[in-house]
């Protein structure tokens, strides 16, 4: 009897541990650093996309998680690798996004701003980390307004790091008015910018912004680009966005479309409004869904409900917040982020 009950407990305590070793490899794909210590660069390598799936190097469907800066002209003190290996090592971290505004004092009145953005692609390039170079049109509304000198970025960029597997364009963040169509405004830019992109890197991931404030993946969808590795901007905030985006979604993904959430809120689009996380996780349910990626906005101590930090928090862009430095969004962000609140 003693036999055969150690038997049985010695099967169970097996299947115990073999199903541990199985969940441990499946969650490799939501760690920033595995337990062998590599990073998620070194894990998923060189990504690609086949229809609406974004894939690792080997193939495998993968769904990035990550944080994007606020406006760079704003926040650049948070973009330097000492932060950003705070959020890898403490945050889990998986990809970092740049956005570098345009006007509202932004790129084109400061062109130095360019340096705060290679700030960010080295030190993703020196952590393992994904980054996001965001040419962030915002109150620009039209991409081709000032298409001329997104053409002469980009081709810097893309000769500067194409040949790394860690860096994503986001080449028009938000483009939106009645008259910044798809196909008569923004498709056509696109087709430029990823042309010269293309003259340089073949690869790596080109992200191009949709109608109305990214939102009508939709209607891209009716008319995409042609190319390969070239996926469309979604965004969203819980509090103003819910099951009518997600439909819009939905009929993008059924013709082909591959979504790259490169904004989300937990706030209302305007970035105040309160915190709504029981909305939130309705959307990570469906992103998880659909393996679409995301990068929760934003890193910025402005004293935003979206903002992760609280007002005037660690004004010298250091790091290691404690929990009163972290606001309601950060909290909750950085539990989502650690796994410590899981999706279903």
């Amino acid at each position: 009897m003693k036999k055969r009950l150690f038997h049985a407990l010695f099967v169970i305590l097996l299947a115990v541990v073999g199903f541990s070793l199985l969940s441990c490899q499946g969650d490799d794909r939501l760690l920033s650093v595995d337990k062998q210590g590599r990073t998620a660069v070194e894990r998923f390598g060189q990504l690609r996309v086949e229809g609406p799936r974004l894939l690792t190097a080997d193939g495998r469907p993968l769904q990035l998680r990550g944080i994007s800066s606020y406006g760079l002209q704003y926040a650049a003190k948070y973009a330097n690798e000492g932060v950003l290996r705070w959020l890898r090592d403490d945050w889990n971290m998986q990809i970092w996004r740049a956005a570098m505004y345009l006007s509202e004092g932004g790129y084109i009145t400061q062109p130095s701003q360019k340096e705060r953005v290679v700030d960010s692609v080295e030190a993703a390039l020196n952590l393992g980390l994904y980054v996001i170079i965001d040419w962030h049109v915002h109150l620009d509304r039209n991409p081709q307004m000032y298409q001329k000198y997104a053409l002469d970025f980009f081709s810097e960029m893309a000769q500067r790091y194409g040949s790394y597997p860690n860096v994503l364009y986001e080449i028009c963040n938000e483009p939106n008015g009645k008259d910044v169509t798809w196909n008569g405004v923004i498709k056509p830019y696109a087709e430029a910018v990823i042309a010269e992109i293309r003259k340089y890197d073949p690869d790596n991931i080109i992200i191009v912004g949709t109608p109305t404030w990214s939102q009508d993946v939709d209607i891209a969808a009716r008319d995409p680009i042609q190319g390969t590795n070239i996926m469309y901007t979604l965004h969203f905030y819980a509090g103003t966005h819910g099951q009518e985006l997600r439909d819009k979604a939905e009929k993008a993904i059924e013709k082909g479309l591959a979504l790259f959430v490169t904004e989300c809120g937990t706030s209302k689009a305007t970035g105040g409004g309160g915190v709504f996380e029981d909305k939130f996780m309705e959307w990570l349910t469906f992103l998880k869904k659909h393996q679409i990626s995301w990068v929760n906005w934003s890193l910025t101590n402005k004293g935003e409900d979206s903002g992760l930090l609280v007002m005037n928090a660690d004004r010298e862009g250091k790091g290691h917040w404690t929990d009163d430095q972290l606001s309601q969004s950060g909290k909750f962000i950085r539990k989502i982020l650690r796994n410590e609140i899981k999706v279903k």
